[in-house]
């Protein structure tokens, strides 16, 4: 979370912190630009984060809250792999250092 926090006040000396709230936004809401099979992080993830989701293949994702699944964040190189991933097929882009601080705020935090 440092490094995004780093990141995030290098790109905006206004940053004043992450947010959960703004990161459940972010996981709800339908974007444009991204794949339309998955225009949402719950189109794969569920709108429950301690729930299991699925692909819209039909695999099974693992729940992404940090209570159903403490293992999940404690690689810095996988979560930034998935970042990457999964907001170029929700965002069509990559997500912003704010975007992933807030979201792992959510995620965190459940």
């Amino acid at each position: 979370m440092a490094a995004y926090a780093a990141a995030a006040r290098a790109a905006s000396p206004a940053f004043a912190g992450f947010s959960a709230v703004r990161g459940k936004t972010l996981h709800t809401q339908n974007f444009a630009g991204g794949k339309p099979e998955s225009p949402a992080c719950t189109s794969c993830h569920g709108n429950d984060p301690r729930g299991a989701g699925r692909t819209p293949a039909g695999k099974v994702v693992e729940a992404m809250a940090l209570s159903a699944s403490p293992a999940r964040y404690t690689d810095p190189a996988k979560v930034e792999k998935w970042f990457k991933r999964n907001c170029n097929e929700v965002l069509g882009r990559e997500c912003t250092p704010l975007e992933k601080g807030d979201w792992l705020t959510l995620m965190l935090g459940q």
